[in-house]
C-alpha cells in the first residue's frame, strides 16, 4: 500500500536541500522568475533548478504559470506562511525537549555531586 506524503513530510522534505532554500530565498527578491532566470542566481544549472523547483511545487511552496513561451515560478505566500508556522511550531518542540533534557541532566549532577564517593568516605566498595 502506498501512502500518500502529509504536507508535514512533504515540507521538510523540500526545505531540506539547500540549494531549494537558495530558490526560495531568490523567488522572495524576485517575486517571480523563469527557471533560467533562476539558474543565472544560483550555482547551478537550469536542468537542476527546474528539478527542485518540481520538489517545491510537490510540497505546495511555489506555483507556476505559463507566460508566452515561459513558465514563471513563483513562491505561494499562504504556503510558505503556513510552512512558517509549522517549522515555528517544530523549532517550539525542539527547545522544549532540549530544556527537559537540560534540567535532567541539572538534577542527575546535582544528585552525583551530593552522593559521597566511596574514596571520600573510606569505604571499600563490595
Amino acid at each position: 500500500m502506498h501512502l500518500t506524503a502529509s504536507f508535514d513530510e512533504r515540507l521538510w522534505l523540500a526545505i531540506a536541500e539547500p540549494s531549494r532554500r537558495k530558490l526560495i530565498d531568490a523567488l522572495l527578491v524576485k517575486g517571480e522568475a523563469s527557471a533560467s532566470k533562476l539558474a543565472s542566481l544560483v550555482p547551478f544549472s537550469r536542468q537542476a533548478v527546474r528539478k527542485h523547483l518540481f520538489v517545491l511545487e510537490k510540497a505546495g511552496l511555489v506555483t507556476e504559470k505559463r507566460a508566452g513561451k515561459e513558465v514563471q515560478f513563483a513562491i505561494k505566500r499562504d504556503s510558505l506562511a503556513a510552512a512558517t508556522r509549522e517549522l515555528s511550531r517544530a523549532a517550539d518542540q525542539w527547545n522544549a525537549r532540549l530544556l527537559a533534557i537540560k534540567e535532567i541532566a541539572e538534577e542527575l549532577e546535582r544528585n552525583a555531586s551530593q552522593k559521597p564517593s566511596l574514596r571520600s568516605s573510606g569505604k571499600k566498595p563490595e
